[in-house]
């Protein structure tokens, strides 16, 4: 034992940050045994150390400790290289989906967070920065196609032109202006998601802004009273309208009393750009 370096079975557990039942564990299932010293002691060397955080990071991914012994008792360099970058492609997978996912709940939360202190009964005049989208095509309702035939090729689409794209996010509808001004706002011009990673904008303009509390597709009594307020204060309407439920299924229990937000792109009056109010 000259020359080595080693640990009592309590340092040795809390240097590698785990316990002494679980290093017994591994001693009765051969997987890593300590040495006795002369005094009957356990020991373990300072290259086990390295050894148990492996294991240790391998049970983290999900290799079983039945497979963890038998790579440890086959180990060759080659071997060992294979099942690190094994490993290492897993991980990346695992990071990709983990980063996916924190978009996701984090696009999520701030939606619900834009609703928070809104009068719901009152209009206003709001600028909104630019927002990133993934913005559909032109909705085909022709040959007795309805909503749901468009959400459907919306998707369809998304999915054929984008294969790596993540589709998990909330989809809302797009009203042109021609749409708005002929009363038409039953089905969205087209559909369109936030997306960190999007590749069209929500454009930075000024927006009249209404809330009212129902379900999907019953947002026609705020559109006529957000454009009675534009009508009535000065402003036209001088480009798309944005429909959303910003609390939904997701955090809304009754079906019929979502929060519905219809943004209505204006300006003033006689005003060529959107630039003041």
């Amino acid at each position: 034992m000259a020359g080595r370096k080693f640990f009592p079975v309590g340092d040795f557990a809390n240097f590698s940050r785990t316990t002494r039942n679980t290093l017994h564990y591994y001693d009765k299932i051969g997987l890593l045994s300590p040495v006795r010293g002369g005094n009957k002691y356990r020991y373990y060397t300072s290259g086990q150390l390295g050894l148990v955080n492996v294991i240790r990071t391998l049970q983290k991914l999900g290799l079983s400790l039945v497979d963890i012994k038998t790579i440890k008792d086959e180990r060759t360099p080659e071997n060992i290289d294979d099942m690190f970058l094994s490993q290492i492609e897993k991980i990346d997978s695992k990071i990709n989906d983990w980063v996916c996912a924190k978009k996701l709940l984090f696009t999520l939360q701030k939606t619900i967070h834009s609703t928070l202190d809104v009068d719901e009964r009152a209009i206003t005049i709001k600028f909104m920065p630019a927002e990133a989208i993934i913005l559909g095509d032109l909705n085909d309702y022709s040959r007795g196609r309805n909503d749901y035939d468009a959400l459907l090729a919306f998707y369809r689409t998304m999915a054929k032109k984008y294969p790596n794209l993540d589709m998990n996010y909330p989809v809302w509808g797009l009203f042109s202006e021609d749409q708005i001004k002929r009363g038409s706002w039953a089905w969205p011009e087209r559909y369109y998601f936030y997306n960190p990673e999007g590749y069209d904008k929500k454009p930075a303009a000024f927006y009249a802004v209404g809330y009212t509390r129902g379900g999907y597709g019953q947002s026609a009594d705020l559109f006529r009273r957000i454009i009675d307020y534009i009508d009535g204060n000065g402003f036209e309407i001088c480009g798309d309208a944005f429909s959303e439920y910003p609390l939904n299924e997701i955090c809304v229990l009754d079906d019929t009393n979502y929060l519905i937000r219809v943004m209505i792109t204006v300006r003033r009056k006689n005003q060529e750009t959107s630039g003041n109010v």
